[in-house]
C-alpha cells in the first residue's frame, strides 16, 4: 500500500492527514484530527488519570479511560509499581476491569481514551478485547525523549495487528498530553 499526504478539515482546524492510497475498509487507519468536546472530556480525564498515578507512586505517568455508551465504564492509571507487575500498563489495567464490569472479554461497544499512544502489548491487548475505538493524546516519542525505552515507540503502527485490524484509531491533537509528561519528569524512576 502507498501513503499520500492529505489535507483535511476537522472542527474548522487544518490538520494533515497520511491516508492510504488504496482505502482497505478491513485495516485500521489512524486519523489526525483536532479534538471534538466529547474526546477531550475523556481524554483529559486519562491524563489526569496519569498525573493520579505518578502522584500515588502506582506506576509512570500514563492513563486510560474506557467508555460504553457514553458513559465513563473505568478510569485507570499505570500500576506497574504498586502491583509490581510489569504488565500493569494504563491500558491493561483498564481493560481487566472493564472485562469485569461487563462480565465478558469482548469490548466490542467501548472506546478507549489514552493519554499516550499504547505500546506494542496494550496495543495486542486493544485489538484481543475488540475495543471499537482508541483515541490518545501524546505521541510514544514523547516518552521517549524523557527516557522510556525506545521499544514503546510505534505501538500501533509497528504491529502486524495494526493491518489486520478494523479497530478505529484517532490521534488527538491535544498538548495536554505531551506536557504530563515534562511535568513528572523527575517524580519517577525508569
Amino acid at each position: 500500500m502507498m501513503s499520500s499526504e492529505n489535507k483535511t478539515t476537522t472542527n474548522g482546524q487544518k490538520v494533515s492527514v497520511s491516508v492510504p492510497s488504496d482505502p482497505d475498509p478491513g485495516h485500521a487507519t489512524v486519523k489526525l484530527t483536532a479534538s471534538s468536546d466529547r474526546d477531550h472530556k475523556y481524554l483529559t480525564q486519562a491524563v489526569e488519570e496519569a498525573y493520579i498515578g505518578v502522584e500515588r507512586g502506582d506506576g509512570r505517568p500514563f492513563g486510560a479511560v474506557i467508555v460504553h455508551k457514553d458513559k465513563v465504564l473505568v478510569s485507570c492509571h499505570n500500576m506497574v509499581l504498586r502491583y509490581k507487575d510489569p504488565t500493569a500498563h494504563a491500558e491493561t489495567v483498564a481493560i481487566r476491569e472493564a472485562c469485569k464490569k461487563l462480565n465478558g472479554i469482548k469490548l466490542w461497544e467501548c472506546e478507549m481514551y489514552a493519554s499516550c499512544e499504547p505500546c506494542p502489548m496494550c496495543f495486542g491487548a486493544i485489538h484481543l478485547s475488540r475495543l471499537k475505538r482508541l483515541v490518545y493524546g501524546a505521541q510514544a516519542e514523547v516518552a521517549v525523549a524523557i527516557g522510556f525505552n525506545s521499544c514503546v515507540a510505534n505501538g500501533v503502527k509497528g504491529t502486524e495487528l495494526f493491518h489486520k485490524s478494523s479497530l478505529e484509531i484517532v490521534k488527538l491533537d491535544a498538548s495536554i498530553a505531551e506536557q504530563v509528561f515534562q511535568n513528572t519528569k523527575g517524580k519517577f524512576t525508569l
